[in-house]
């Protein structure tokens, strides 16, 4: 039963991530056809994450005020709307109107995907067993790389048999099933789905059930996250700016500095977002298994600090090579490395927040916005000029900074008060 709300939960991340695809991949013909620069494009790209990144903090309780069903339907269907908006937008705006359309589209888009992390986190908490957290929050983040890694080539065929319109217009409905079938099945904690078995409600911990079981608004929201949340949020952004260089430039730097042509760069873009998938998922299998072997503290500690360095030093060789498969192998491998941290990032912040999971993942995922928000701009200019060396040092220098303040983070300290016992179970 968990793994099923699991499951439909990472379906809603790998379309959220092909949601979000649409201007990078479009953007090779969105620039001339509606005479657009690289800058502008990098500023419709930043708009989205303008709304997305101070939206963590208030989806995170949103999530616990109204519960993960609700949240996540609602946030759903107004992606949908925004997601159409962008290629609806030039057929009844024109000139700086238009420019201004586009970027209302990603701002609404970036709005409201900003639960899609932080309430999923909470999803995971409560339908899910701990020895398992790390598992679950890589695969989640599997699925939306996915999801990524399908948005070039679906999109640039589209693209080149109708037109990038219809190609972003007709891409953005298929998720209305998706959210009805969420709607419908999902509840927003196990005790309340007709469903579940008491053996099932039996693999979970009890106190983590009895926390999550509450009726949302009742769940006590911390405002201040503590030292750990701060720090997994500092090493976060940082490694963040390399994934947003990676996931939002990968195509256009294909194009423009590596000279392949759109439709192999459409197919060659998918393997950075196909590495992270992979990694994203064994990163989680190796955060749980290290977790047991070596304890919570040092076993969450021990993929970062061993990946993120490598990270550092595959951007360098991604943009300084002669090769151009060299460079995209690179490329894919280095995306790999860094999604093998979601797990732990995540699950780490499961067990230090305790009950407020929701507002603390909001207050991570804020970080790994940040990450883009201060990154894109920076690079749409360095790329605007020619300069992609320097974007892709700086990435070197954020991976290796994001690795180090692990030193800091210790996941065994939790901040939430255990359950009386006596009110450690509702169902009866």
């Amino acid at each position: 039963m968990g793994w099923r709300t699991f499951s439909i939960l990472v379906g809603l991340g790998a379309v959220a991530y092909f949601q979000q695809k649409g201007v990078t991949i479009a953007a090779e013909q969105i620039m001339p056809d509606l005479s657009l620069s690289q800058m502008q494009i990098g500023w419709i790209q930043w708009a989205f994450l303008f709304a997305y990144t101070p939206a963590q903090l208030v989806s995170g309780r949103l999530g616990q005020r109204f519960g993960a069903r609700l949240t996540l339907a609602t946030a759903g269907l107004i992606a949908v709307l925004a997601t159409a908006m962008l290629p609806l937008a030039p057929a009844i705006l024109t000139g700086g109107a238009l420019f201004a359309g586009l970027v209302l589209s990603q701002l609404t888009l970036g709005l409201a995907q900003a639960p899609i992390f932080p309430v999923g986190a909470g999803v995971v908490r409560t339908w899910l067993p701990a020895g398992r957290w790390g598992l679950a929050n890589g695969v989640q983040s599997m699925g939306a790389q996915l999801g990524a890694a399908a948005a070039p080539a679906v999109i640039v065929l589209l693209m080149q048999r109708f037109g990038w319109q219809h190609a972003l217009f007709w891409t953005a409905l298929p998720s209305l099933l998706l959210l009805a079938v969420w709607t419908w099945y999902v509840r927003d904690v196990p005790t309340e789905h007709p469903s579940i078995s008491p053996q099932e409600v039996a693999e979970l911990d009890r106190g983590v059930v009895h926390a999550d079981s509450q009726a949302p608004s009742r769940v006590p929201v911390s405002m201040w996250p503590g030292r750990d949340v701060a720090m997994l949020t500092l090493s976060y952004t940082s490694m963040n700016y390399v994934f947003y260089l990676l996931a939002n430039w990968s195509f256009l730097y294909l194009v423009l500095e590596r000279h392949f042509s759109v439709a192999e760069s459409g197919w060659l873009a998918t393997l950075p977002p196909l590495g992270a998938a992979i990694g994203a998922a064994v990163g989680g299998v190796l955060v749980d298994a290290f977790g047991t072997r070596f304890g919570i503290r040092w076993g969450y500690r021990l993929v970062p600090l061993l990946s993120l360095p490598t990270v550092a030093i595959l951007l360098l060789l991604a943009v300084y090579t002669a090769y151009p498969a060299v460079a995209v192998s690179a490329m894919a491998l280095c995306f790999g490395l860094v999604e093998l941290n979601e797990g732990a990032y995540w699950a780490a912040t499961t067990r230090v927040a305790g009950a407020n999971t929701m507002s603390a993942a909001g207050i991570l995922n804020t970080g790994g916005s940040l990450g883009g928000l201060i990154g894109i701009p920076i690079v749409a200019w360095l790329s605007g000029h020619g300069a992609w060396p320097g974007a892709f040092v700086i990435g070197a220098i954020c991976a290796a900074l994001s690795g180090v303040a692990w030193f800091g983070i210790d996941p065994t300290r939790c901040r939430s008060a255990p359950i009386p016992p006596q009110s450690q179970s509702r169902r009866t």
